[in-house]
């Protein structure tokens, strides 16, 4: 794609130059790189009190560097980036998590919103953007299937995914270690059918 995303400054604005993966109305999706370091961390930081106890993004530059490592580095991960258009700034992040190919084609998403993006909808695009960059074949990631976790309590989550078209499939206690404990979490998931379904009674209601 010929638009182009701006990263290196506290605002997104200034620094290198990356080319999106893929454009919605409001936000861009695009990979994230080492040298996001300082938005993002700086983003995350003011954020902790949104994300407690439910999300532990890096906070540090060390933390940010290892974390970008294994996303940019392990072939069964790949870590994204949700940036407002036309500025380029981290609205958030989505990070999938456990690819797996052959007879699978399946992953497992983790998302994020920063405090300033909250209650605008952004990560809502940014989803489902990403639900549609993993189901292509040409160019994107070329899975079936997509599974969230998410804690009971956290009810900001499951409306998103629900909101993009994932069906809550079954609860599985003990599933993660957050936060010095091992917690239960709902299990939500979406496939390229169920995708573009949920992409037609969409536009359908939009035409109306």
């Amino acid at each position: 794609m010929s638009e182009t995303a701006s990263a290196g400054g506290p605002d997104g604005l200034g620094g290198t130059r990356r080319t999106y993966l893929v454009t919605g109305e409001r936000v861009a999706l695009r990979h994230c790189a080492y040298d996001d370091v300082a938005e993002f961390t700086a983003s995350a930081r003011r954020s902790t009190a949104h994300h407690r106890p439910w999300l532990f993004p890096p906070l540090t530059e060390d933390d940010y560097a290892a974390y970008a490592e294994r996303l940019i580095e392990d072939p069964a991960r790949a870590g994204f980036l949700v940036c407002e258009r036309p500025t380029g700034r981290i609205a958030g992040y989505v990070n999938v998590n456990n690819i797996v190919h052959g007879a699978f084609l399946s992953g497992a998403v983790g998302y994020g919103a920063f405090a300033h993006a909250l209650g605008r909808g952004l990560m809502g695009e940014g989803l489902r953007l990403l639900v549609s960059y993993a189901f292509s074949s040409g160019g994107g990631l070329g899975l079936h299937r997509l599974e969230a976790n998410i804690q009971p309590g956290n009810t900001a989550s499951a409306g998103l995914v629900r909101a993009v078209g994932f069906r809550l499939e079954g609860y599985s206690p003990d599933f993660l270690y957050i936060d010095g404990a091992w917690r239960d979490h709902q299990r939500w998931a979406i496939t390229r059918e169920m995708a573009d379904r949920a992409r037609r009674r969409r536009y359908g209601v939009l035409r109306k």
